[in-house]
């Protein structure tokens, strides 16, 4: 704050103080003749208030000293009303202030403040608002570049990691180091499953990139999500019986029509159902439930195998993110698949949500229906 608006503030507020002091003797002028000391019969000596007719029973006159001590009082009562009435308002600007000053310090809020007044608070509170503007800014692009670290150190890693395996056994069958063409099928069934989830990590990050940035266009028609489900659980047949596992549909309503690109929805789904199947593999169903909730399509997809930690659950959208790092190289994923499918429901102007418990996982998918009675 500069100097000059410092000595202004002072200055305004001495000038409140004896505005305050002025205005309190002048009322107290107009009220002095409301009471006084009079005589009545009897030996009485009381004080009126003129205004209330109410004697007071004294035994000795009342001093003037007594009266001029009550007006003080009095006059001093009206100077602190006055003060009040002057101040208040501002007094209450200046601990919003304050207590935002308070919070910003803490990072404890980033809320901007509401004080509209045309004076020095009012140009304190909209500077504050452009610092704590500011720092949220400076918040974000620290996010931003933490975010952007973590990504290009997953994705050197999950890189590095298969393609060092591809380079590896390239490297011996190269040099012909292996005993026999069994061994020499088995190195190259190695390299090649290698390459395969190079390239699926490689496409789905390109995905998720795009979509990112705003990249990717979906083409929106009436999609009945029961019927997409119905067929898109045929193409599971042979991995669900390969895991031993069973599909159970529990479908409310014959029809769910959202307005969807059917491409990018079965991505999604797809996810969420081999999701299932890997983490849920040592239970016996997968249970896929629809049903219809005032204008919205809710769609389960539910497994039985080990919970998520509370602790990872808020995290599993997230890329790369995998609740036990050891399992990536077994599950095959690439730790997008759940990104990926979060991007494309929120394209769809959908919601989706996942709770775990001991007994189950349920990865619940909220879509718009759309509106028929057009």
């Amino acid at each position: 704050m500069k100097k000059s608006t410092i000595y202004k503030l002072q200055a305004k507020y001495i000038s409140v103080v004896i505005l305050s002091m002025f205005l309190s003797y002048l009322i107290l002028i107009i009220l002095k003749d409301m009471f006084y000391p009079i005589l009545i019969d009897s030996g009485y000596e009381p004080v009126l208030w003129r205004f209330l007719e109410l004697p007071i029973r004294v035994s000795t006159y009342i001093p003037l000293s007594k009266l001029r001590f009550v007006s003080y009082i009095l006059w001093f009562l009206i100077f602190i009303l006055i003060l009040f009435l002057f101040t208040h308002k501002k007094v209450k600007h200046f601990i919003q202030i304050t207590n935002a000053i308070d919070l910003v310090a803490k990072e404890k809020s980033n809320e901007k403040l509401t004080i509209e007044a045309k004076n020095t608070l009012g140009e304190t509170a909209k500077n504050m608002n452009i610092i704590i503007e500011r720092l949220n800014n400076s918040v974000d692009e620290r996010i931003a570049e933490q975010s952007k670290n973590e990504l290009i150190t997953n994705v050197s890693h999950d890189l590095r990691t298969p393609l060092t395996s591809i380079i590896g056994y390239l490297g011996v069958i190269e040099e012909d180091r292996y005993r026999d063409e069994v061994q020499l099928r088995y190195y190259v069934n190695i390299a090649y499953e290698k390459s395969k989830r190079l390239n699926l990590l490689i496409n789905d990050l390109f995905e998720l990139t795009r979509m990112g940035n705003g990249g990717v266009k979906i083409s929106k028609n009436p999609i009945n999500i029961v019927e997409l489900l119905n067929q898109l659980i045929i193409q599971f047949r042979f991995q669900l019986e390969s895991a031993n596992m069973e599909e159970r549909l529990f479908f409310s309503e014959d029809r769910l029509i959202v307005l969807g690109d059917g491409d990018k929805l079965v991505r999604a789904f797809e996810n969420l159902i081999s999701n299932g199947i890997t983490y849920g593999k040592h239970s016996k169903y997968i249970d896929i439930v629809t049903n219809k909730e005032d204008n919205t399509a809710v769609i389960k997809v539910i497994n039985y195998g080990d919970p998520i930690p509370v602790l990872d659950l808020p995290h599993i959208f997230e890329r790369f993110y995998r609740v036990e790092k050891s399992r990536s190289e077994e599950t095959g994923g690439s730790g997008l698949g759940l990104a990926i499918t979060k991007n494309i429901v929120q394209l769809h102007n959908g919601e989706i949500t996942a709770y775990s418990d001991e007994e189950k996982t349920t990865f619940e998918v909220k879509l718009p229906l759309l509106d028929l009675t057009d």
